[in-house]
């Protein structure tokens, strides 16, 4: 297992530090189709570039995503999942995909809580 790869550096520190997230739907509603998920991983892509961290990987079922991420310590958990969530629901209800349209209303996409673990 080659180490290096994961290790980074910043000016004044070096660090390897990933955080395992798990999102699950509101009310645990099966909504995810391949064609949301493919949707769904570049969005949480860009936005962990905003925050100078890495999606190494992402998957998700119908009702729940997980994904790993690659951060600085620099980068408060909370503060990274708040966006993770919050951009890719908006981003996710503006395109209208029926079956979120028919299974969940109001604006939320996600429930509140969240997996983390490092």
């Amino acid at each position: 297992m080659d180490k290096d790869n994961d290790i980074r550096t910043g000016r004044h520190v070096v660090f390897m530090m990933h955080v395992h997230l798990v999102f699950v739907t509101k009310y645990r509603r099966g909504v995810f189709t391949k064609e949301i998920l493919d949707g769904l991983r570049p969005i949480f892509a860009s936005v962990c570039i905003d925050f100078e961290a890495e999606l190494i990987e992402f998957d998700g079922e119908d009702d729940h995503v997980h994904l790993l991420v690659n951060y600085p310590p620099k980068v408060a958990v909370s503060k990274l999942v708040n966006s993770l969530k919050g951009i890719s629901s908006l981003m996710i209800r503006k395109k209208k995909y029926p079956s979120i349209q028919k299974k969940l209303w109001g604006g939320a996409l996600w429930s509140p809580s969240y997996f983390a673990g490092s």
